[in-house]
């Protein structure tokens, strides 16, 4: 019999990360834990306000696997049964799967990226994300946390001050530049009048400038737009690909969205078969979770896996990074 545990993980952030839609100074994750005595896995849930997730209610969820007969679990198999018959969120449901997909590993002696078919972890460029401040604190701020040393930034925008900042940070470094609106703009006409005033030559791409549900109005601008539109809240663990396909150019695919490894692997083989361009991206986590999407990370076009340098203490210390680069440890 497998003994599973649940751990709440307080974390302080550095600054206020803010973004189009909410500001937070601190994040509760949990770290899921599953052992048979001599073997062990971990994995984290970062749980998301935008898709309804809470940590009362992943912690109640939880309990109702658990009730359920989680510690009677004897494969993957019958893993993935109980997950189907006891749906969770999908933060918590890559918790549970990556734990014990890690502990599968583990007592197998199989390297997790070998078990998900995965070319083996490397050293990963990320982009770094700023969040949304006042014009005049971005050159102090890209001092402050040295960013000159990655190769590529993230700028989180909002309609009100989305190109002054968009203008500062391409003054104040010389990096190529992703835009991330997280659904700030709810009109199409005054969307392309933003996207038409960005520098094409050092703007790569911009991240779910509208909410999700305005299916027709990314059809209507996915073509006209100067540069290519990336789905992110439009993507979660269940994803019509034709769909996304007729509205973006890229998708971007998070662990914790998509509710475990195995479904990921799927939504990157669908979004290839559909010619999107891949990014592998991030909550706000730990390098428990960063690790755990390097383990995928060399399949995907781009990588925003900078999630755990925003945290004040980082308590697992898994992964290294060096010149806006990541190691594992």
């Amino acid at each position: 019999m497998l003994n599973w545990r649940i751990e709440a993980l307080h974390l302080k952030l550095k600054y206020t990360w803010k973004i189009s839609r909410n500001a937070s100074n601190e994040k509760t994750n949990f770290l899921v834990q599953v052992s048979d005595g001599t073997f062990s896995g971990f994995g984290e849930a970062a749980p998301n306000i935008r898709y309804g997730e809470t940590p009362e209610l992943l912690l109640k969820q939880y309990q109702v696997l658990l009730m359920a007969g989680l510690s009677k679990v004897r494969s993957m198999e019958e893993l993935l049964e109980l997950l189907t018959e006891h749906t969770p969120v999908n933060s918590l449901r890559f918790a549970v799967e990556s734990a014990y997909l890690h502990y599968f590993c583990q007592h197998k002696g199989i390297a997790v990226h070998v078990l998900l078919g995965q070319e083996a972890p490397h050293r990963q460029a990320t982009c770094f994300s700023l969040p949304i401040m006042e014009v005049g604190e971005v050159a102090e701020f890209v001092q402050k946390n040295q960013l000159h040393r990655f190769q590529s930034l993230k700028l989180k925008v909002n309609r009100e001050q989305g190109l002054d900042l968009v203008q500062e940070v391409l003054r104040v470094v010389e990096r190529p530049l992703v835009i991330d609106a997280n659904e700030g703009w709810h009109d199409p006409d005054g969307l392309m009048l933003f996207l038409e005033q960005l520098d094409t030559r050092r703007v790569l791409f911009v991240e779910q400038p509208m909410p999700a549900s305005h299916v027709a109005a990314y059809a209507h601008i996915k073509d006209r737009s100067p540069l290519p539109i990336v789905a992110d809240e439009s993507v979660t663990d269940q994803v019509e690909m034709e769909l996304i396909r007729s509205q973006f150019h890229g998708i971007n695919i998070k662990l914790m969205k998509a509710g475990g490894y195995l479904n990921a692997v799927r939504l990157l083989k669908e979004a290839r078969r559909h010619g999107l361009m891949t990014m592998i991206g991030c909550m706000v986590e730990t390098t428990l979770g960063i690790w755990s999407a390097m383990q995928m990370s060399g399949s995907f076009d781009f990588a925003d896996l900078d999630g755990y340098l925003i945290l004040e203490e980082e308590p697992f210390g898994l992964i290294n990074e060096k010149d806006g680069l990541l190691y594992l440890k």
